[in-house]
């Protein structure tokens, strides 16, 4: 007489859903608690690495009166950016950041363009050239 193998071996009990773990929690509850922590931590490193080189993200360019393109990738978000010394005619800002242009070397005065991002500026005949730059932030 033969027995077949599924009443030899007694099958290992199944635990229920709403049975709980060794550490008092129902494994769904662990994984929702595992997942929220994981959230925080994500969230609390991104705030903390946030201020450090921030970039504006893509290439920042810009023609000389001597028509040499100079090419900027991800420049920094903070601070007053000098160009060339001869300056700029014409500005392509294909960053994230929009970005003010100046015709000082140190992003002062009333004489200013604003560049959106993704969007560029040729100066008018005979005017001076744009000196200075700085991201808006």
């Amino acid at each position: 007489m033969s027995v077949p193998v599924s009443q030899l071996a007694p099958r290992p009990s199944e635990p229920s859903p709403s049975a709980s773990s060794p550490w008092g929690r129902s494994a769904s509850a662990r994984r929702r608690l595992g997942f929220a922590a994981g959230a925080a931590l994500l969230t609390l490193a991104t705030a903390a690495c946030s201020g450090l080189g921030r970039t504006a993200v893509g290439t920042f360019s810009y023609a000389t009166a001597a028509e040499r393109i100079v090419k900027i990738s991800s420049p920094p978000i903070k601070g007053c950016h000098r160009m060339a010394p001869t300056g700029a005619t014409a500005v392509l800002n294909n960053t994230l950041a929009d970005v003010r242009v100046y015709r000082t070397l140190d992003c002062r005065g009333k004489e200013m363009a604003y560049i959106p991002s993704r969007l560029g500026d040729n100066i008018a005949p005979n005017t001076l050239p744009w000196r200075s730059y700085a991201f808006v932030h």
